[in-house]
């Protein structure tokens, strides 16, 4: 038994969690739609969850976490005309959609090993899933709440609400949704425009398409979640989380398919992470308001005027609490980098402090404050605010202020080691590093732009041109102005 208590999106309140089956956890989160580059506020959704993985471990649950990767079926919205966004982009770079998948799942991995994210137990994908979604769309039919028109299957959401409450995780009534929709009369074949699709007949120039009993199609977006944690976690499961943006349409339609064929609630607790914004506006692909962790790391971006590395990002994003709004900027980024760097430092010194005397700081009502926070719905700003207490004793015994005793200084080596390192997932790097290999790069760009200065200025626009394309061949742009030029790096 524990104290977790954690915030349940479902009754709009802090819960004691309790597990379905004692010392097991079920844990559902929504993964990417793998069309594009993952962004910031993607990357601080899935950290954020795997603080909680990381926490769950820690309090000894064995833990299954799913975590999925939509590779078919994200459709740009739910109308007959619509385009699937992975055949979107394979079209436009003229490329198979297999391809398109392959390369943003591998960026996706990349991205979060390099903030240092804990792998779920399963990543099932959509295009591996088809024969569970079809079967699926069978049993809700039977059920009497999927329809067919023309080859697609819809679900029924007035029928549903009929005996269920459609939009009870998102508070919306669904007298309100219709009252707000406008017709759209002789654009798509559903009964209602709160209905979505089951599965989609493939238009003939759709490339991704599987046969079913309805049509050559392809599978709606919000089935493959309902059959997939199904599949792996059963009809009810402890945690289903994602990013706040999917509480509704998207989780309130797994909500009404896995009620509709097995007759109960499919989740306990729903968590969501709030967004992060950029500039004061939502971070989001479909707006362009965002940034590549990429090009964070490496500084070549018009946001921040210096390269941060991923442990200072990740640290930036556990200050915040994972329900709250967070907004992305240099000054805050800049204050992250010192906060980290002085925590960091302080357990480096902490293994060369001498042992003498007995502090006075109690480090085991320190301690027992640290699962508080953590306790309180894994607040993570709480923690660190508890960790920089330590960070002070530290500081005062490296002057020669107070004393330590043998065993406090292992309790205290201890936990933080497994708060910083285990809990929060952070890495003991140098912060610094990446800023040292930028600037290395930055001064070797412009000592090669000298060379071709003179080069140009002496008549040799054979070396000058030289050095201008071997620097564009490695991604290095370079802009001839009046008085110099300038460059710019194109990422790979």
């Amino acid at each position: 038994m524990t104290n977790l208590k954690v915030y349940n999106t479902l009754n709009s309140k802090k819960e004691k969690f309790i597990p379905i089956t004692d010392g097991k956890v079920g844990m559902y989160i929504c993964g990417p739609t793998v069309y594009s580059n993952i962004h910031l506020g993607n990357c601080r959704t899935f950290i954020s969850f795997d603080l909680i993985y990381r926490y769950l471990k820690h309090l000894g649950f064995k833990v299954r976490y799913v975590r999925n990767i939509t590779d078919a079926g994200h459709l740009e919205n739910d109308e007959d005309v619509s385009e699937d966004k992975i055949v979107k982009k394979a079209r436009l770079e003229n490329l198979e959609p297999m391809e398109i998948v392959q390369r943003y799942t591998l960026d996706f991995h990349d991205t979060l090993a390099k903030f240092n994210t804990l792998p779920p137990s399963i990543e099932p994908t959509a295009t591996g899933h088809i024969v569970e979604q079809i079967e699926f769309i069978k049993k809700i039919i039977k059920e009497g709440f999927g329809y067919e028109v023309n080859g697609s299957i819809y679900f029924d959401v007035h029928k549903f609400n009929m005996s269920n409450n459609y939009g009870k995780l998102s508070g919306r009534k669904l007298e309100d949704l219709v009252h707000n929709t406008r017709s759209l009369e002789g654009q798509n074949d559903k009964k209602n425009p709160q209905d979505f699709a089951l599965w989609k007949k493939a238009e003939p120039r759709h490339i991704m398409r599987w046969n079913s009993p309805w049509s050559d199609g392809f599978p709606g977006w919000h089935l493959e979640c309902t059959a997939m944690s199904t599949k792996y976690l059963g009809e009810s499961f402890d945690i289903h989380g994602g990013g706040l943006d999917l509480k509704f349409p998207h989780h309130e339609c797994e909500i009404a398919q896995a009620e509709s064929v097995n007759k109960k609630p499919p989740v306990k607790y729903w968590l969501h992470a709030n967004m992060m914004t950029l500039d004061g506006k939502k971070m989001a692909k479909s707006t362009g308001n965002n940034i590549l962790p990429s090009d964070v790391f490496s500084g070549n971006n018009n946001k921040f005027s210096k390269p941060f590395s991923p442990s200072v990002v990740k640290f930036f994003f556990l200050q915040a609490h994972y329900r709250s709004i967070l907004d992305i900027s240099e000054v805050a980024l800049s204050a992250s980098e010192k906060g980290y760097n002085k925590l960091i430092g302080a357990i480096k010194t902490l293994d060369s402090i001498t042992e003498k005397g007995k502090a006075k700081f109690n480090i085991n009502k320190w301690n027992e404050d640290c699962y508080k926070a953590m306790d309180d719905d894994f607040n993570s700003p709480v923690l660190i605010a508890n960790l920089f207490e330590a960070v002070k004793l530290i500081n005062k015994l490296k002057t020669n202020e107070g004393s330590l005793s043998k065993d406090q200084k292992l309790i205290l080596s201890t936990q933080l080691n497994l708060f910083v390192f285990e809990i929060l997932g952070l890495k003991s790097n140098d912060s610094s590093k990446s800023n040292n290999q930028s600037n290395t790069l930055e001064e070797a760009i412009k000592l090669l732009m000298k060379l071709r200065h003179n080069a140009r200025l002496n008549k040799d626009f054979k070396t000058a041109d030289l050095i201008r394309d071997e620097l564009s061949s490695i991604g290095i742009n370079l802009k001839d102005e009046k008085e110099n030029s300038s460059f710019s790096i194109t990422r790979k």
